[in-house]
């Protein structure tokens, strides 16, 4: 539901802000800073892209939780397709979304709502259900099995 109503009312909000604003600055001006918002947001998203990956690199090599940077991650990207679709309101969230103060109180907006049970590196191992005959353990082979002999030599060699 307000998946929809966003998909219908941003686009109003941008016709809206087009009429006035064009009303105000003129036809031109208004193309021309839609277009270099366009141009400054891909620029930004590239730079602050970069600053985000290397944050997550870091993090995966100290075995440190690695949400934080990953939500800062994808909030760059909306950031970015937010930057490069013509408008002013979704400029405006664009630029805000590139604010790491204002994508952290979205984290934390976000982390009161949002529960994760369990966090794992890796695949997580298969798990069988609970059978008290079974033991769980780990073995050592000794003595490593002869390898099998082929059921024909070959003509090249004698046994």
């Amino acid at each position: 539901m307000w998946l929809l109503l966003a998909f219908i009312a941003i686009p109003l909000i941008e016709i809206t802000l087009f009429i006035k604003v064009g009303g105000v600055i003129g036809l031109g001006w208004t193309l021309a800073i839609v277009l270099l918002t366009a141009i400054a947001g891909s620029w930004l998203i590239r730079m602050q892209g970069a600053l985000a990956m290397a944050d997550l690199r870091s993090s995966l090599q100290e075995l440190r939780d690695p949400r934080e940077p990953i939500a800062h991650g994808a909030m760059i990207l909306l950031a970015g397709a937010l930057l490069i679709s013509p408008g002013f309101f979704t400029d405006t969230l664009g630029i805000l979304l590139l604010i790491r103060p204002v994508r952290a109180a979205i984290l934390r907006f976000l982390s009161r709502r949002i529960t994760v049970e369990r966090f794992e590196f890796g695949t997580p191992p298969r798990r069988e259900p609970h059978r008290p005959d079974i033991i769980d353990g780990e073995f050592t082979e000794l003595d490593a099995p002869a390898k099998p002999e082929r059921n024909r030599p070959s003509g090249w060699t004698q046994h």
